[in-house]
């Protein structure tokens, strides 16, 4: 561990306090927050894995770490990283610096166009489709996360990326594990990343002997053709894009659903103006503290002042982007959801260099799915109490476990 930080002005930083603060469960985002971003300080923390770290809460530090060159993730791989989870997350792309996360980036963005993700679009259209006919057909009451947001995520991740759907059976536990904080065991979770990788270098060397209209295949030839990358680096592209494309979207839909449905007024106007639907997706991107807690860690390469404090060299950051996006100098008003917000310049796909691969396809999935869910079923509403919704422990993420809904008797149209 580095020497004790100093603030700015020289005194020395305060015992670290155990973080996280408290076991928070569902959308809250912990209150202690709001008094942090009063301090013109970072706050000196303790994490249940690694060593001691900084946590930044203010919008503006946690951009200018996520952004500010001086702090680098490749340095992770020398440190006893402060973190949440029982083992270090070094996918690919998601542990290194420039260049070599340049290289990497090029790769995906090369292959993984604007193009390609609105090719998706009618297909994305007809698949919620389908999907919401099969659970009208059904009857109330319904699972929306499990038998709709999820299928749905996984459906157009699996045929982006040319994965067999059928094979989720498989993987759905290993992408799991990635996520885990007190779920699995240590042993679990890396038995879990192994199967995973196993899993997808099969899948890759396949697709360099039968290729497809794929993003993987695209990535193979980009590694192959043009040597823009190692085989290894290869598999964790296309683990990382599964990761994103699958958990996490299905994470983001049916929590953004839990906050419709519990938010009658907003639903009400998107139904109405569906016109709003960028807004809404970008509002439900602040809105919704997707990531638990914090972020990777990010160690400055030299002494950097971070609001008031001076971050030695050789110290990490964890940024707290739940409480940057709830930064009352920044949202007026940060805890009400406004589908009309005018400015939102929120941090829901990170912010700098390792801002999310996969932005675009989740924006594209939620403009088209959320809106078609309210005119598909304009008494959609919870079937238990919101208080009973069960939502997911032991995981770096917030969502529901299961979204118990129902609607009305009559049959949906279209």
């Amino acid at each position: 561990m580095s020497e004790p930080s100093r603030t700015a002005g020289g005194v020395a930083a305060e015992e670290p306090v155990p973080f996280p603060f408290s076991p928070v469960i569902g959308l809250d985002v912990d209150p202690a927050y709001a008094a942090l971003r009063e301090r013109p300080s970072l706050l000196r923390v303790s994490v249940p894995y690694g060593h001691d770290a900084w946590l930044a809460t203010r919008h503006e530090d946690v951009r200018a770490v996520l952004a500010d060159p001086r702090f680098s993730r490749a340095a992770s791989a020398d440190h006893d990283e402060p973190r949440l989870t029982p083992l270090p997350l070094r996918t690919s792309v998601m542990g290194l610096d420039p260049p070599d996360h340049t290289r990497l980036r090029t790769v995906v963005s090369h292959a993984f166009t604007m193009r390609r993700v609105e090719n998706l679009r009618p297909w994305v259209h007809a698949l919620a489709d389908r999907l919401l006919d099969e659970m009208v057909e059904q009857g109330p009451p319904a699972d929306l996360a499990n038998a709709f947001c999820v299928p749905l995520a996984g459906r157009v991740v699996c045929a982006l990326l040319g994965i067999p759907f059928e094979d989720r059976e498989k993987f759905q536990t290993w992408l799991r594990a990635h996520f885990t904080t007190t779920e699995m065991s240590a042993d679990e979770v890396a038995a879990g990343m192994r199967a995973l990788r196993g899993y997808l270098a099969e899948l890759v060397e396949r697709r360099r002997h039968d290729p497809r209209d794929d993003l993987v295949t695209a990535l193979v030839r980009a590694c192959d053709e043009e040597r823009r990358c190692t085989e290894e680096e290869l598999v964790g592209l296309v683990s990382i894009l599964l990761i994103a494309g699958h958990d996490t979207t299905a994470f983001q839909m049916s929590a953004s659903a839990y906050v419709l449905l519990t938010h009658p007024e907003q639903a009400d106007l998107l139904r109405s103006r569906p016109e709003l639907a960028s807004g809404a997706v970008e509002e439900l991107l602040r809105y919704v503290p997707l990531i638990a807690h914090v972020s990777f860690a990010r160690y400055a390469t030299e002494d950097v002042l971070v609001g008031g404090t001076l971050v030695r060299e050789g110290d990490a950051v964890l940024p707290a982007i739940p409480s940057a996006n709830r930064d009352e100098a920044v949202f007026p008003h940060p805890d009400r959801l406004d589908f009309r917000r005018a400015s939102n310049p929120h941090l829901g796909f990170g912010f700098g260099p390792h801002r999310c691969l996969g932005a675009a396809l989740v924006r594209m999935q939620m403009r088209v799915v959320l809106p078609k869910l309210l005119a598909r079923l304009p008494d959609l509403r919870l079937a238990v109490p919101a208080a009973e919704v069960p939502w997911a422990t032991g995981i770096q993420a917030r969502t529901v476990e299961s979204l118990p809904v129902t609607w009305g008797a009559r049959r949906a149209g279209r």
